[in-house]
């Protein structure tokens, strides 16, 4: 489904197909491991999982760049060694199918041994024509917005908690609104086992969303991609 001209959702991700360029967000590798600590014990899948979907999406699309929006790796203060393993498996991956480009997340301040020995430079944003990428912690420089007319950010992990008769479901979506007058779009993690932010009722972080979020709009992807209209139509 086209969100706006030039781009597409594709399950996760979004690709922007002027560019032949595919964007995903929060992988956020290692979570599983990060829950153990923690004492909840979940069977070790995420990392397949990942692999597989996003080997599905590449075979759709077809990418000559691959972007990874922030936040690749979960933990903030160290790199544990399931972290080190699947970041370099990932990468390895990911850079035979196209051109790799990782934007630093809040999450990514020990990736840089890695990215050394991989030879890949870790860049705090990406400008493709109109298009600003970044992971959407921080605001940038005006200067570094004056060319855009799109901003895709990463970061919030939006979703959506739909609630009837006592039962409350929770799906992940893509956001469309406006940041100063530039198209806004933020993606959903690509780990499917972070939930994601409610952003009917929960607090948000991203300095962009700090807003009113009453139209922006809700695309939930799964088999086909949904609309779900716009943030207000959900307030009560």
């Amino acid at each position: 489904m086209e969100l706006c001209k030039g781009v597409e959702i594709v399950d996760l991700s979004l690709f922007l197909k002027e560019k032949k360029t595919l964007i995903i967000a929060d992988t956020q590798l290692g979570y599983e491991e990060s829950l153990n600590k923690q004492g909840i014990f979940l069977p070790r899948f995420q990392f397949k999982d990942i692999l597989d979907r996003i080997g599905k999406i590449i075979k759709i699309t077809k990418p000559k760049k691959i972007i990874i929006n922030g936040d690749i790796k979960h933990e903030f203060s160290t790199i544990s060694r399931t972290e080190w393993k699947q970041v370099s498996e990932l990468i390895d991956f990911l850079s035979q199918k196209a051109e790799l480009i990782i934007i630093e997340g809040n999450h990514d301040n020990m990736l840089m041994p890695i990215l050394k020995k991989k030879n890949i430079e870790m860049k705090d944003y990406v400008l493709l024509n109109n298009i600003y990428i970044a992971h959407g912690h921080i605001l940038p420089k005006k200067k570094e917005l004056e060319k855009a007319e799109i901003i895709i950010i990463g970061h919030e992990h939006p979703a959506i908690a739909l609630r009837e008769k006592g039962r409350i479901e929770r799906f992940k979506c893509f956001l469309l609104g406006k940041y100063k007058h530039k198209t806004l779009i933020v993606l959903p993690s690509f780990n499917s086992l972070t939930a994601g932010t409610d952003v009917l009722s929960e607090k948000l972080q991203s300095p962009y969303l700090l807003q009113n979020l009453d139209d922006f709009e809700v695309y939930v992807p799964g088999k086909k991609i949904l609309y779900f209209g716009k943030i207000k139509n959900f307030r009560f």
